[in-house]
């Protein structure tokens, strides 16, 4: 221990992600953390987690195992930690249980978690099982974390088969050519198809193919580049950047049409297209999404995170978006600032927001937009009806009714 109290271990100032729904256990677990030398941030279930882990890089995640109330199976908090090695195969994760839960403790380990520790716990041990989980990570030089986070949220079936897509992918030489509507995520998209290969912790330069001066920098014969906009080029700059690309180099392109790429240069630079699906193909993510914009809005202006209102929640999932999630993006950050207390209602959403299509179809279908509330409340409430009634204003057995009349 140095003179202070604090372990010399904690010098590092590591950056720890805490997910646990138990205000007590995390205001302790932080104050812990906090005395060891280290930064904390919160989430109280997967959610939130996953939106923080898209915004910031964490040296050590520690995961409670169970989130929804009465839970004890730990099966919420083993499909997160799948979800998180998958995307990340190096995240130093130590779990938290209970001492009833070392059957848990040892199925996190075998999954890949790095270390358990069992409540109650010692703050010394806490803090050691801190250090020696992220010590891999920094000595791991064969398997580096990427520069930034590139983490694709959502939980429809489009995304997880986007994700499926870039871990088959991403680990290769291929060329690839990114697709799909602007807005809806292609940068990112290349950005995590470029974290899942070899070359994860070098940056990702990016050319502008459309601006002449951006061409000198593929003469630097980077191992990767992302080209932008190849399909805008003619058939001569399209040669021309054919005879200008590095032998060695791999290629990750976004362009609007694959097909308005030349034969030559497509077998170069776009072995495997990677179409990003539309927020309309998303289904439920747009809720998602927009709860992960505010909370990044929020830290950006220091404002209190808000909740939105069951009105904006169906005028989030009614769609459309103009520019797609980039539009939602904005429309988001908009609300953050303009409103003045802790929630968000749907007229805060509405300037700028809207494409030019027929409004009848998002205001006046009951049927649609009564489904998409009670989605939107069995989701906050994690399924459990009881809850989710009582935010509803129904009684049990009226929800369950209605659920039934949506087919859910």
């Amino acid at each position: 221990m140095s003179g202070n109290g604090q372990s010399d271990a904690a010098s590092s100032g590591l950056s720890v992600l805490l997910v646990d729904d138990n205000a007590s256990i995390a205001e302790s677990i932080a104050l812990a953390v906090r005395l060891g030398g280290h930064r904390i941030d919160g989430a109280t279930g997967p959610e939130e987690a996953l939106s923080r882990m898209a915004a910031a890089r964490y040296d050590v995640i520690l995961l409670d195992m169970n989130y929804a109330p009465g839970r004890t199976d730990g099966a919420e908090g083993l499909a997160l930690l799948a979800r998180i090695l998958t995307e990340e195969p190096g995240a130093a994760i130590v779990v938290i249980t209970a001492h009833s839960g070392v059957r848990i403790a040892v199925e996190a380990m075998r999954a890949g978690a790095r270390d358990f520790i069992m409540k109650p716990w010692r703050n010394a041990d806490l803090l050691a099982r801190i250090a020696s989980a992220a010590t891999p990570r920094a000595l791991a030089a064969a398997t580096p974390a990427p520069l930034e986070p590139a983490r694709l949220l959502g939980d429809s079936a489009a995304i997880d088969r986007l994700r499926a897509l870039l871990r088959r992918i991403g680990p290769t030489s291929a060329g690839v050519v990114v697709t799909g509507p602007a807005g809806s995520g292609r940068g990112l998209t290349a950005a995590a198809l470029h974290a899942a290969s070899a070359h994860a912790a070098r940056p990702l330069p990016a050319i502008d193919l459309r601006d002449d001066m951006a061409w000198d920098a593929i003469d630097a014969h980077a191992p990767v580049l992302l080209l932008r906009h190849p399909d805008r080029l003619g058939d001569v700059a399209q040669a021309r950047l054919l005879a200008r690309l590095g032998p060695d180099t791999r290629c990750i392109a976004i362009a609007d049409h694959a097909g308005a790429i030349a034969p030559a240069l497509a077998r170069r630079i776009a072995t495997v297209e990677i179409a990003v699906p539309p927020l309309v193909a998303r289904d439920g993510d747009a809720l998602l999404l927009a709860r992960h914009f505010a909370r990044v809005a929020a830290a950006r202006h220091g404002r209190p995170v808000p909740a939105f209102t069951a009105a904006a929640e169906v005028r989030i999932l009614s769609g459309p978006w103009a520019d797609e999630v980039r539009g939602l993006a904005a429309a988001v950050e908009r609300a953050v600032l303009l409103g003045d207390g802790d929630t968000i209602d749907a007229a805060l959403l509405a300037p700028a927001s809207v494409a030019a299509v027929a409004e009848p179809a998002i205001r006046f279908d009951l049927e649609g937009n009564e489904r998409a509330v009670i989605e939107a409340a069995l989701r906050e409430h994690h399924h459990n009806v009881s809850h989710a009634a009582t935010a509803l204003g129904l009684s049990r057995g009226a929800l369950y009714r209605r659920m039934a009349r949506h087919g859910l």
